[in-house]
């Protein structure tokens, strides 16, 4: 999402006559797009503006004003803080504000800094013009994200969503289906939609109805020239069974899911407030997997959190092990402040990282096992740009696996059928391009 919510602001200042650059050195603006997910997110905001401290003053030497903007998550949560600890930040402005980040810089210039952290009456998605790219004719990337949900109400012990995004903001469906139609004029094939929470979708459709993901991704897939739908990231209680029947019958619906459960122990999962056991979770699996037998999960999961005992941890192992990840992101669990956890008895931190070790050992032992099972198969990959080495493409298999493939560059935005030869670390490689599949067998 923040990269979407980074195009989505290059879009807005490109209204105002800006052109994005490759270097800090070359910019009269620089954003600092933050997430405030992980630990210690601030105070590496700090650093990094520390960083552009003596850019900025080499500017003004020369006569030329650098202007600096703090926006996303670590904004919103910090505000006027960080114009007290960093004075030379011209802008700091909420996720729920880009819109208004022309008028914010406007105000700076006029007489100090700006701060735009509260939450607007307006829907920003109704000011953020039309996107930058597909206006000048430039290539777009052949896959491309789009929020269609913003926020959480769900109020998870351990995070700061809610608090830094807002609550559940379905954006209508009118609005979705004619940015999706742009960015497939443009030259986009696939799609991932995006939302905190995005299987709690629940659009307005014109006529006044309630439309939820499952509807909407069939829409979706009814567009000439879109391939690929995807989304992340998914709540297990808002799978519901329509979302679960789309899997099952949209070919473009890609076979891959990320249904992140954090811990496999009902105890945990209650004092994180995720409001699912892993028994309804082992179901939801079942469902999903009978619907779409080929289908690829990933996952989260939060290691030593307040009163995770060993036979806690134990129950995530063995919930994983039962599962079975194709890839999966794990963390220790770090204090948020502001969230109810953070208050709690926390858990050692020689303990929490001797926990990760090992479950991180079997989520790589999983992941490497998938991708091993990717050899000497025929796959369909969407290639998306030039590899690192001359003649090679990389693209994404319909699990999302990176795969290096030997191709010309006018196949970029093409949708080949390849065998895979070798398997990576992180990635296949593969060759013998052959006419696309219709679908991928499991």
């Amino acid at each position: 999402m923040n990269v979407y919510d980074s195009d989505r602001m290059t879009d807005v200042l490109a209204r105002d006559g800006y052109d994005a650059v490759e270097t800090a050195e070359d910019a009269d603006l620089i954003v600092l797009n933050t997430c405030h997910i992980r630990e210690k997110a601030a105070e590496k905001v700090y650093s990094e503006v520390g960083r552009l401290r003596p850019l900025k003053e080499a500017a003004k030497e020369e006569g030329r004003r650098v202007e600096i903007a703090i926006a996303g998550c670590v904004a919103q949560a910090e505000g006027e803080e960080i114009i007290r600890r960093a004075p030379i930040v011209d802008v700091v402005i909420g996720p729920q504000s880009y819109h208004r980040l022309g008028a914010a810089l406007a105000r700076a210039r006029a007489g100090g800094a700006a701060v735009e952290t509260e939450f607007p009456s307006e829907d920003k998605f109704d000011h953020i013009p039309s996107r930058a790219r597909a206006r000048s004719g430039l290539a777009a990337n052949p896959a491309a994200f789009l929020t269609v949900q913003e926020g959480c109400d769900k109020f998870c012990t351990f995070c700061v969503v809610p608090y830094t995004r807002g609550g559940e903001f379905s954006r209508p469906v009118a609005k979705i289906l004619a940015e999706a139609r742009r960015l497939v004029g443009s030259g986009v094939r696939e799609i991932m939609l995006l939302g905190q929470n995005v299987n709690a979708y629940h659009g307005e459709a014109e006529d006044g109805s309630d439309w939820s993901l499952a509807r909407l991704v069939l829409e979706l897939a009814d567009i000439d020239g879109l391939e690929r739908i995807r989304y992340t990231t998914s709540h297990p209680r808002d799978m519901a069974d329509d979302l679960i029947a789309a899997h099952r019958d949209c070919d473009k619906l890609m076979p891959y899911l990320h249904l992140p459960v954090q811990s496999g122990s009902d105890k945990i999962l209650a004092a994180m407030n995720r409001r699912h056991g892993r028994e309804e979770y082992f179901r939801l699996v079942d469902r999903l997997r009978e619907a779409r037998p080929d289908l690829a999960l990933s996952g989260d999961f939060i290691v030593g959190f307040p009163g995770e005992s060993e036979d806690d941890f134990a129950a995530t192992m063995d919930l994983v092990a039962r599962v079975g990840y194709a890839s999966a992101y794990s963390f220790k669990y770090s204090p948020r402040p502001g969230t109810p956890a953070a208050e709690r008895e926390q858990v050692d931190e020689a303990v929490k990282s001797e926990r990760l070790q090992r479950l991180q050992a079997l989520l790589s032992e999983q992941q490497t096992r998938f991708n091993a099972a990717m050899q000497g198969r025929v796959i369909d990959v969407l290639l998306e740009k030039p590899g690192r080495r001359p003649g090679q493409l990389v693209g994404r298999s319909p699990f999302l696996q990176a795969v290096h493939v030997d191709a010309p560059a006018h196949l970029i935005g093409e949708i080949v059928s390849v065998k895979v030869d070798e398997i990576g670390a992180n990635s296949l490689f593969a060759s013998q391009m052959s006419p696309p599949l219709e679908r991928l067998s499991a």
